[in-house]
């Protein structure tokens, strides 16, 4: 299926609608030339936790093209033509790592993850927006580009079953909040620059959910 994408200036001036492996083919073209890239799309970036806080990572396949090998947030996706952006992070979800998810403001966030069922629905709050959201590619043959995104970043908790589903990605691996820290302070070649800059940056709500005691009734 064709992916249509709106292409905005950096200022955040929207200039087109441009078909999806056109648009990468001419930044790439850009790149090459300038050394610099002057347009953006607008994207998603989602880490997901369970409820005990620890982060859900996607091991990216060494077959991509950009960053490959490398531990990532566990979800980015671009926001489709007409999409808004919640919409886009719910089809991500379900797209990527097949469950459904809610986005809810950030007081409905706060009550709704302590009396749903985290087992069956991902609930999800937006946490930022940014304008030129600078993130860093690594190519196959070890080169580097820099591609700005116009990107919003949501966290969520889920305590279903992860898997994703379109092959992007070689699995998923969990660690604490002190493990990652400490990983990526030993070993930064492996992880992304977009997950260090959001660990770094969210890192406060990267915490566990603390669910009242409840007590059933033997009957």
């Amino acid at each position: 299926m064709t992916e249509l994408l709106e292409v905005y200036d950096l200022e955040g001036k929207l200039l087109k609608v441009q078909e999806r492996s056109k648009f990468y083919s001419d930044i790439k073209k850009e790149y090459a030339s300038k050394g610099r890239i002057s347009k953006q799309v607008k994207a998603v970036r989602i880490l997901l936790l369970n409820s005990r806080g620890r982060i859900y990572l996607q091991k990216r396949s060494k077959l991509k093209s950009e960053n490959p090998g490398l531990y990532d947030k566990t979800i980015g996706g671009h926001v489709l033509k007409d999409e808004t952006w919640d919409m886009a992070a719910i089809r991500e979800c379900a797209e990527e790592l097949g469950f459904p998810a809610s986005i809810l403001s950030p007081e409905e966030f706060d009550r709704a993850i302590h009396i749903t069922d985290l087992s069956v629905v991902g609930i999800f709050r937006k946490v930022d927006c940014v304008l030129n959201f600078q993130s860093v590619r690594i190519t196959m043959d070890g080169g580097r580009f820099v591609q700005p995104f116009i990107t919003t970043v949501y966290i969520g908790y889920y305590d279903g079953a992860i898997k994703f589903v379109d092959g992007e990605s070689s699995g998923v691996e969990v660690f604490s909040p002190d493990e990652l820290k400490g990983e990526i302070k030993s070993n930064p070649s492996k992880f992304t620059e977009d997950l260090k800059y959001m660990v770094k940056a969210y890192g406060k709500y990267v915490k566990p959910v603390n669910r009242p005691h409840v007590h059933k009734q033997i009957r």
